[in-house]
């Protein structure tokens, strides 16, 4: 297994929001997300597209990148994920570049085809277009993004005629791109094909848990043929957590709204979270046994990033997605376990910390034995020069 550590963490808000709240305050709790996992050490945040279902509501991610910027110092922020088939390639690589000025470097994009069946329904885009499309308006974006020459090409949904931006990325690389994948090979094929990053949205589902070497694979092996590179440290792992001091506790705080998420990825969702989830009995034991999510404590939430390592073979990123399983006490509550005790095991501050006990434990008697002489000493010197000065005073008083 290749280990790659530190490894980075973030925060992945589709957002699963209830059908009965108000939208408002739901966008306004998104935002305070980043705040908050800013706060904690997250290194980004991913906000989501969809246009139907009324669960995951954010239309345009760009809006919320362009606010949580305002209010987060460090983290970065990125579209999980824009949907290409339904933008122009022009007006899409413009936007980001602008945004990446107004971030000061720290927005990402991430790409898929669309996720809701509805949403590419209701703009007249027939689901087998969606992955062509996709590709088309990739190749675009990156060649406008390079602007070594103008950029002209014609495909049956867009026309760009000696296209060119105003002005460059803010960040002197480039703006990061990661690509969507399920179980599928399409998402890792295109991440070879155009060296961007990976991004495993159902990366804890079984079917999807199984592929995960293959698609690596995959994206090598098309990377290899099209003379570009992929690297791990850019493959991002994306699975539901949700944390407490016991089990018992987080098994009675999921009460909230486990059911409900369930029931939208069993009639409305149609990105495969679920799998073939055992619906029958208990939801928690439902969710921990298949290795969909983690209900339960901080060290759960270990063993399952160490799954995903040794089934991968080695990724850069891990991405809690976000949902509202418990209130949002109980919400920011895990989400601060999870920073105080998941996260330094993998990025090695533990072993450190460690390392550093285990060598005073180990050298505690010689160094107590160095303390004490030089207890010794400081109280030898002392007595000395306190006979000194009695036997000064003696003399000036004789």
């Amino acid at each position: 297994m290749t280990t790659l550590r530190p490894m980075r963490f973030g925060v992945f808000a589709a957002p699963f929001h209830h059908v009965s709240e108000n939208p408002t305050w739901a966008f306004a709790r998104d935002i305070e997300l980043a705040v908050h996992a800013d706060r904690l050490g997250f290194e980004e945040c991913w906000y989501g597209e969809h246009h139907s279902g009324g669960t995951e509501l954010i239309n345009a991610p760009e809006l919320m990148i362009a606010a949580a910027a305002q209010v987060t110092n460090r983290i970065r922020l990125g579209t999980g994920v824009s949907s290409l088939p339904y933008h122009n390639p022009f007006m899409l690589a413009d936007r980001f570049v602008q945004l990446d000025h107004m971030t000061m470097g720290r927005v990402m994009l991430g790409v898929g085809p669309g996720a809701l069946p509805g949403d590419a329904y209701m703009m007249g885009i027939n689901p087998s277009q969606q992955r062509p499309r996709m590709e088309e308006c990739l190749e675009a974006v990156l060649a406008l993004w390079r602007g070594d020459e103008p950029v002209n090409m014609e495909t049956e949904w867009f026309t760009l005629r000696d296209a060119q931006l105003q002005y460059p990325a803010f960040q002197p690389g480039g703006i990061e791109v990661a690509v969507a994948a399920t179980f599928s090979p399409s998402g890792p094929r295109l991440a070879g094909r155009f060296g961007t990053g990976l991004l495993s949205i159902s990366a804890t589902q079984p079917q999807a848990f199984e592929a995960l070497a293959r698609h690596w694979q995959t994206a090598q092996e098309v990377a290899a043929a099209h003379g570009t590179t992929v690297e791990r440290s850019g493959w991002r792992m994306v699975g539901p957590m949700h944390l407490a001091p016991t089990m018992e506790q987080a098994r009675h705080e999921v009460e909230h709204g486990l059911k409900e998420w369930v029931d939208y990825f069993l009639k409305v969702g149609a990105i495969p979270i679920l799998g073939e989830l055992d619906t029958s009995g208990d939801l928690v034991d439902a969710v921990n046994d298949s290795g969909v999510g983690v209900i339960g404590t901080p060290e759960m939430a270990v063993e399952q990033i160490k799954r995903l390592e040794e089934q991968s073979e080695g990724f850069g990123t891990y991405m809690l997605m976000m949902h509202e399983w418990a209130d949002r006490e109980a919400t920011l509550r895990s989400l601060e376990l999870f920073s105080r005790w998941v996260m330094p095991t993998f990025r090695g501050t533990t072993e450190w910390m460690g390392r550093s006990r285990d060598y005073t434990v180990e050298n505690r008697e010689v160094f107590l034995g160095e303390v004490r002489a030089a207890l010794r000493t400081a109280t030898d010197n002392y007595r000395a020069e306190r006979n000194e000065r009695r036997e000064a005073t003696a003399k000036e008083q004789g």
